[in-house]
């Protein structure tokens, strides 16, 4: 049978009767597909990555500052429906902590997008996230892209959930007492972290992609040194007011003081 005729047979949806017939439609389809792929070119997509070099700092600049909330301090009603014992009863918590001088503690600053500078500071100890009484501690972190330890301090079952947006980062059941998982957090980026057995926990890992950043003090204030001189925007971000950016000059072995009001928006 000519090819011709295998293919109105196959694509006419008719039944072809006996195992001779049924091979050849397979071997046309097949002969087909490799075809198809012979004309259609192959496109690879890249994705590019900021990558971030550690070189010699001369004559590096430092920014200092502080991070300032004028508004009302918002609070959110937490209600504990389980596991009490372990978690406390009903509490108002803010959702911002903010000082007696409008001072922003725990906000993130960091500097966008730097290409190059000094090395990433060595950790006293691997990062981690613990769950404790129904809290995460620490509530605001910040890391280099890499292994998290995951903790559960309680008594009762947490489940740690991890989002870069929507997707997941990390999903661990943590059923005992002094369990320890270590994840991966593989790409900078924002990580919310929720438990999803006590729906009111919630924390922030902001995993940066350079080591140019810093969460500030009780206070609100902050420091960044050992940054190459230049032009750069500065952010300072916070869970409930969101970001807001400043730009900023660093000169050679100077200070650049800057002062950021967080407004929500």
């Amino acid at each position: 049978m000519r090819p011709a005729a295998v293919a109105g047979l196959c694509d006419s949806g008719l039944v072809v009767v006996g195992a001779k017939k049924k091979r050849l439609c397979s071997m046309f389809a097949a002969t087909s597909v490799v075809k198809l792929l012979q004309i259609i070119p192959v496109v690879v997509v890249s994705i590019p990555v900021l990558a971030y070099d550690v070189v010699a700092v001369s004559g590096g600049g430092r920014i200092e500052g502080k991070v300032v909330f004028q508004g009302a301090v918002p609070t959110k009603k937490i209600i504990p429906t389980k596991n009490r014992e372990v978690c406390g009863g009903p509490r108002d918590e803010p959702l911002i902590l903010v000082g007696p001088d409008k001072g922003v503690e725990d906000a993130v600053v960091y500097l966008k997008e730097v290409p190059k500078g000094k090395a990433w500071a060595k950790p006293g100890k691997p990062p981690e996230i613990d769950n404790v009484k129904c809290r995460f501690d620490p509530t605001v972190q910040v890391i280099q892209a890499g292994a998290i330890d995951v903790v559960n301090t309680d008594p009762v079952l947490h489940n740690t959930h991890g989002f870069y947006g929507k997707r997941t980062a990390f999903n661990l059941a943590l059923p005992n007492q002094g369990q320890r998982i270590t994840s991966e957090l593989d790409r900078p980026g924002l990580v919310r972290v929720e438990c999803d057995s006590h729906g009111w926990m919630l924390a922030w890992i902001y995993v940066a992609d350079s080591p140019y950043y810093a969460r500030t003090a009780k206070d609100g204030s902050f420091s960044i040194t050992d940054i190459p001189p230049g032009n750069y925007t500065l952010v300072a971000t916070q869970d409930y007011a969101g970001d807001t950016d400043v730009a900023v000059t660093v000169k050679p072995n100077e200070a650049a003081k800057v002062s950021i009001e967080l407004i929500k928006k």
